[in-house]
Formats: structure tokens, sequence, C-alpha cells
């Protein structure tokens, strides 16, 4: 199913397009979407695959809106990275990324064609999250369904949450996310996807001090919603919200799992 019209004409209105790549699977939803912003020229965030329909409906776009002035990717996992040698032969264009072979390395606050780049761990390291206006383009930070798995790498919950509350500061009229239909209550989904972590961690911490260790047992008690093909996903998180009580010192020692 297509996006709505109205979907269509808010977008256009900010000068945003989404092109979702026909990708659908468990980890990237409904799959995954790339966004031609602005005109004359216009940039592009997160290529996707190199599915051949969706680089051709990418490279229309650019056409359309008078060539392609750069890209910018909010991380370099495939699913969003793969297109981007696809795309930079028919269209030369530089690339911004957080790290790999990029022209323009990502770094928190700078300005990189349009975008503002605000550093959102995570998910991946080199995530971030693009800003231009009242739009962010969020990668796999924030979904428009569902929620994400976090990756354990140092301080990688912490940084999450606080980039989700410095977006959330921000006077923000639109999230346009990797995966997902855009959210048009920014503020709302930004505090609910905070709270859905914290009520995770309030239900380890408790599990823990029933003097539950293992990982399954973690599971069962904090993660008991998560459908079976995600359990595996989920067990990364869970040693991503072990890592953070850690760190701040509220982890029973010693502390075997």
């Amino acid at each position: 199913m297509g996006p709505s019209p109205s979907e269509v004409e808010r977008l256009q209105s900010m000068g945003v397009l989404r092109v979702r790549a026909d990708n659908p699977g468990p980890l990237t939803m409904s799959g995954t979407n790339s966004w031609v912003v602005g005109r004359d020229p216009a940039w592009i965030v997160d290529p996707g695959p190199a599915l051949a329909g969706h680089q051709r409906a990418l490279a229309a776009a650019i056409s359309e809106r008078g060539g392609l002035g750069g890209i910018a990717l909010t991380h370099d996992h495939i699913d969003h990275s793969e297109g981007v040698q696809a795309l930079r032969e028919r269209f030369p264009a530089p690339l911004a990324a957080g790290r790999g072979a990029a022209d323009i390395e990502l770094r928190d606050g700078a300005e990189v064609g349009p975008f503002e780049a605000i550093y959102a761990p995570g998910h991946a390291p080199d995530h971030f999250a693009l800003v231009l206006a009242g739009v962010c383009f969020t990668g796999d930070a924030v979904l428009g369904e569902g929620s994400v798995f976090i990756a354990p790498d140092p301080g990688a919950l912490a940084g999450y949450l606080d980039a989700l509350q410095r977006l959330r500061e921000r006077d923000l009229e639109a999230l346009c996310p990797g995966h997902g239909p855009p959210i048009w209550t920014p503020r709302e989904r930004l505090a609910e996807c905070i709270e859905h972590r914290l009520d995770r961690e309030r239900r380890l911490v408790a599990a823990i001090a029933e003097g539950h260790r293992s990982t399954e047992d973690l599971l069962d008690a904090a993660w008991s919603d998560v459908p079976s093909q995600l359990r595996p996903l989920a067990a990364v998180t869970l040693t991503a919200h072990l890592d953070k009580l850690g760190d701040e010192g509220r982890l029973p020692l010693p502390f075997a799992r």
C-alpha cells in the first residue's frame, strides 16, 4: 500500500519525498525509506538497498529535482547504504557519513549540505540524525513502527537516550524514519521511545533484584512481549542495558551470567 495523499502533500510542502524500498522483513519492517530532500540540487538521505527498482525510482526523483548535491547516511547498515555505489556511478556527488570512505565525515553539531548532524548512537556507533528546519531524518534511532535494537557499544544506551532527549527539546514538525511512515507528533513519539527503554530498564532491574542472572531469565522478565524470531536481537539490547547499569554502578557485584 502506498502513502496516503495527505502524507505525500505534507512531505511535499517540506520539500521531502519518501521512496520506500521493496525489502520488507523482520528487521526492515515495511521496507527501508530513502528520503529525497530539496531540489536544484536534491540530497538523498540513505540510498537504501541496491535493488534495481528502488535505484530507478531514486534516479527519477533526482532528475526531476535538478540533480544530486550529495548523499548523507544516517548509518552504514547495509539496508541503508548498499545503494550508495550505484547512485554515485550515475550521479557523482559527495558522501557524508559517520565512518568509512566518506568525503565528509559527520560530527555532532556539524552542518553538512542542508542538514545539521546530531550524533545519535545506540543502534550503531556511527549513527546520526539529520535535521533540516523542522524535519528530522532519524534513520534507525526512531522508527515509524516498532522499536530498534541497541548494540552494546561503549556508552551506547546512555548516548541513545541523551540523543532522543536532545531531539525532543527541539521544535520539530516531523520525524522521517528509516522504516515506517513519517511521524507527525515528534515530541510525543520521542518521549514514547525514551519511556520504552526506561520501562525495559525498570523491569530488568527488578528481575536482577529477584536473583535472575541468565540471559533467558532476564529476557523472560523484561522482553516477554518480543516475538521469538526477534529474541536474539532482544538479547543484544539486553547486553546494552546491562552495560549501562554496570557503568552506573547499579549491578550487584559480582554479577555473573
